[in-house]
């Protein structure tokens, strides 16, 4: 509402209440005469209501001595031949009663009754020929016969039914005079009931007319209101009617429009001039500085104008500048507050997300290009719980400050725009410049963000081995939306870890594909039939002798619609959308229902290994499966052995470590898998609860290619003073296998001895094993008959 309408709202009332004062003074004095007039109508139309209802109540009296005179009644009492009598003197009563009515449409209904309470004979003047007497009549009926008296009358209403009056006699059967009072017993009641049409027409008139209904009751009503009126309609019956408000409030209307358009004039004559002077003086100038508001709200003009008028409105317009200036001064602390990392004091996710959109609206508004490098730092979380969380945050912080002096520096240096530098979230982060590849710019800022990390990230004077992956997407190139480059630039991320991390990778068809293809397998992985397309290779593990002391479970996939999948593709997409239970329980039942064909061919105390998803660890029904598959395939929990990778061992957590500690009581066996692929210190070697630890391939060729003897011996000391067996994996030549037994390691595992086998070809292995040992048991025996 504007100030006009305001001061026009509050000026119209106090103007308008003085005429209205007036002509309500006219109203009242008007109105009292019109509410006396229509009061004595009201009296003279229940008097009238009055009337017309006891001459009816004496035409149905009249009615019931006129059918008693006339004879049928006598004929039809006196007669001894039931169906005589209910036959020709039925008809001739009826046309008696027919006779007697001057109106063919009015209801008339007679009853003879017998005492107690037996009708002989009942006939109505209607539509309907086998109409019967009401419950209403004959309870009337039931009260004259217990009563003393020999007649009376009533008005009956029933729910449903129009009423009636009824007036019930008592006849003596032969004199058809009304009986003494002695002789009631032999008398027969003679019933006649009829509508009262023209009270009924009257009364809903009036009701009508007067918009409310007339009570009717046997107490005695007392006026209500201003205008009500009642009537005396027996000396056991009354009536009242009482108007609706409605009704008087028609009567008074046409007097009160006239007063109220009287008012309203002079009213208005007189508003207009004061409002003429109120626009002049007050609220023009206010209207001016909420103008000024509104363009400073919606952004046509940055701020309000000095005020140049004097008096208050002058006072006012200064206060409102000072507290303006005062709002938008907090708005941008609280909006900075917004959309700042707390941690780092850079962007954050929100204000990224809304100044990227902006960023590539621009670009497709000028044609150009823009960059989006998604940095993540590796083996951050390793850090962070190992070191704490304050020297994870320290890290953040200071790897927040230097991308940002880089990227600051080399914008600038190469006249670009200012680039965006936001943490997306826990150790990722990401910039969007304003730039296409191909300058160098997106380059040298990889380039030296990845130099930060080649000797480990340093903070707090201490280094710590942590390195970043960058992905790379160009916007319009890769993607066309911000949520489609995001998705492109943390794929090609994952593509630099891939490749070994603290390194870049941009987004390409072929990672399109990688996508596409891991999309696939997630949906082909939650509607295979386990036993269609999974089936187990082994892997035998060998000790110095080449004796097999055990076997590695490895799963493989044949999918019909994708080929060969490896377990490098689709046990992290298992792990990370949920299916790996699915998979690694089929494992560990199909394992244990073929070991005892591995059993078979390399002795009965073969181990078979199980590999199974770190994840599983997290629930509490892994070592049930365990146990419930053991016991179903018959095989004993010694000669399991779970694999573990090293860095889940590293770790574990309290329902981790209490599983692994049930399975162990249970007597399987536990292996860490992969030892060396991570971090390890020694106290964490020692405090493994394993059987087994089992070199990471990588550790091994690194030890073996450097002739790491001492290395090697003091590593696998370390593990048998755990009481730990020590397997190296990937055994390919002769010589590592050399340098490992050097060392004490116990038990070998590689291509050199065989590449994982299905069940059948094992078989053939494990026979060609027993010649080619049984050969070379042999020659010496055969040189040594020949010398």
């Amino acid at each position: 509402m504007t100030l006009g309408k305001r001061a026009l709202s509050l000026i119209f009332p106090v103007v308008l209440a003085g005429y209205v004062l007036a002509a309500a003074l006219i109203y009242y004095v008007q109105g009292a005469s019109i509410l006396g007039l229509e009061r004595a109508r009201l009296w003279q139309q229940m008097g009238l209501l009055t009337a017309v209802f006891q001459n009816e109540v004496t035409q149905n009296r009249s009615f019931i001595y006129s059918l008693v005179e006339g004879g049928a009644i006598r004929l039809f009492v006196n007669e001894q031949d039931p169906a005589y009598r209910s036959t020709a003197l039925g008809v001739r009563l009826q046309q008696s009663i027919t006779s007697l009515s001057d109106d063919r449409k009015r209801f008339i209904s007679v009853a003879i009754i017998r005492p107690p309470l037996s009708v002989d004979y009942y006939f109505e003047d209607s539509e309907d020929p086998f109409a019967e007497i009401t419950e209403q009549q004959l309870e009337h009926a039931r009260q004259v016969i217990k009563s003393p008296r020999l007649s009376s009358w009533n008005y009956l209403l029933a729910e449903g039914l129009e009423p009636l009056i009824v007036h019930s006699e008592f006849i003596d059967p032969h004199t058809l005079n009304r009986p003494v009072a002695s002789a009631k017993s032999g008398a027969i009641l003679v019933q006649t009931a009829v509508r009262p049409q023209a009270f009924l027409d009257m009364k809903r008139a009036l009701e009508k007319e007067y918009g409310a209904t007339i009570e009717i009751g046997q107490h005695q009503f007392l006026a209500q209101g201003s205008l009500s009126a009642t009537a005396t309609l027996s000396p056991a019956l009354f009536a009242r009617l009482t108007p609706d408000p409605v009704f008087l409030e028609k009567r008074l209307g046409t007097l009160k429009s006239l007063l109220a358009l009287g008012a309203i004039a002079l009213s208005l004559f007189t508003i207009a001039l004061v409002l003429l002077l109120v626009r002049r003086y007050i609220t023009n100038p206010i209207a001016r500085l909420d103008r000024q508001l509104t363009d400073v709200m919606t952004g046509s003009r940055s701020a309000l104008l000095d005020a140049d008028e004097a008096g208050e409105i002058g006072r006012l317009s200064t206060n409102v500048k000072r507290l303006h200036d005062q709002s938008m001064q907090s708005f941008d602390l609280v909006q900075n507050a917004s959309w700042t990392d707390t941690l780092t004091g850079i962007s954050n996710r929100e204000y990224f997300n809304i100044r990227s959109t902006q960023i590539l609206e621009e670009a497709e508004a000028e044609d150009i290009g823009c960059t989006l490098l998604f940095i993540d730092v590796d083996n951050f979380k390793f850090v962070n719980d190992k070191h704490g969380h304050k020297i994870g945050d320290e890290l953040l912080k200071t790897l927040a400050d230097r991308i940002s002096t880089i990227v600051n520096r080399i914008v600038c240096e190469r006249g670009l725009p200012n680039g965006l530098f936001a943490r997306l979230s826990g150790d990722e982060f990401a910039i969007m410049l304003r730039c296409q590849p191909g300058g160098g710019t997106i380059t040298e800022i990889s380039n030296e963000i990845l130099a930060l990390f080649a000797e480990g990230f340093e903070v707090l004077d201490k280094a710590y081995p942590v390195t970043a992956s960058i992905g790379i997407a160009v916007y319009p190139e890769d993607a066309h939306t911000l949520a489609e480059l995001v998705a492109n630039a943390d794929a090609a991320m994952y593509q630099a870890k891939s490749q070994g991390k603290n390194g870049s990778a941009r987004y390409s068809r072929s990672l399109h594909e990688k996508r596409n293809r891991q999309r696939r397998i997630e949906e082909e992985l939650r509607i295979l039939d386990a036993d269609d397309q999974f089936h187990l290779v082994y892997m035998p593990i060998v000790d110095g002798r080449g004796k097999v002391t055990g076997c590695e479970a490895l799963l493989r996939w044949n999918s019909p619609v994708l080929g060969s999948v490896t377990p490098d593709e689709f046990i992290p997409i298992a792990e990370s959308t949920g299916l790996f239970s699915k998979i690694d329980w089929w494992v560990i039942d199909r394992a244990m229902a073929e070991y005892s064909q591995i059993r078979n061919l390399f002795g009965a105390e073969t181990i078979l290994c199980i590999n199974i998803s770190s994840a599983e660890l997290y629930t509490k029904s892994i070592s049930d499966h365990f146990c419930a598959c053991a016991d179903r395939h018959s095989v004993e929990a010694r000669m399991i052995e779970i694999e573990l990778t090293e860095t889940f061992a590293v770790k574990l957590g309290e329902q981790s470590r209490r599983n692994i500690e049930i399975l162990r009581a249970r007597g399987f066996r536990i292996s860490i898998d992969d030892f060396g692929a991570g971090y390890t210190s020694v106290q964490q070697i020692i405090e493994y609860t394993a059987e087994t630890i089992k070199l990471d391939r990588e550790l091994v060729e690194s030890l073996t290619r450097s002739a790491a003897l001492p290395t090697l011996r003091a590593l696998v000391a370390l593990c048998h003073a755990q009481d730990m067996a020590v397997i190296a994996e990937g055994i390919d030549t002769t010589e590592k296998m050399a340098l490992l037994a050097a060392a004490g390691c116990d038990l070998y595992q590689g291509y050199l001895i065989s590449r994982p086998l299905p069940l059948e070809e094992l078989g053939i292995w494990a026979m060609q094993r027993l010649i080619e040992q049984a050969r070379e048991t042999a020659l010496p025996q055969e040189r040594h008959v020949r010398a």
